[in-house]
């Protein structure tokens, strides 16, 4: 599979399982975790969020423009979802400690993913149509 078809895959899934999360989160959740444990959750899902997209905009740029930051960009946004958005959910959900330690990994990735979409824009020649 490419990598535009792959990002564009991922970012999809991706946004599907946040809904999911959010729904889960509004419905099913409220009456079971504290409101710290549950103000972590939705931050989990809100980032997932936005870095799904992130992921579909990384797929769009990928097959618009030369390089390999976009590319980078869109592996970065789905290591940081996976570190990010999945330690917060394991933290708020299992309660595991732990899991919140790979957090600042998860944040420090999107941040570059981000960084590497700049730095597309700005040096990347784009594909003849």
């Amino acid at each position: 599979m490419s990598a535009d078809r792959l990002f564009l895959f991922l970012g999809a899934l991706s946004a599907a399982v946040a809904v999911a999360a959010g729904a889960l989160g509004a419905h099913a959740l409220q009456s079971v975790l504290a409101p710290q444990q549950l103000a972590v959750f939705e931050t989990a899902v809100r980032y997932q969020m936005y870095h799904a997209l992130a992921m579909c905009a990384a797929a769009w740029t990928i097959g618009r423009f030369r390089g390999r930051a976009a590319t980078l960009a869109g592996a970065l946004f789905a290591l940081g979802t996976l570190l990010f958005s999945g330690g917060l959910y394991l933290h708020s959900l299992a309660g595991l400690r732990a899991a919140a330690m790979v957090v600042p990994v998860g944040g420090a990735a999107f941040i570059a993913g981000w960084l590497c979409l700049a730095w597309t824009a700005v040096v990347a020649a784009r594909h003849p149509h």
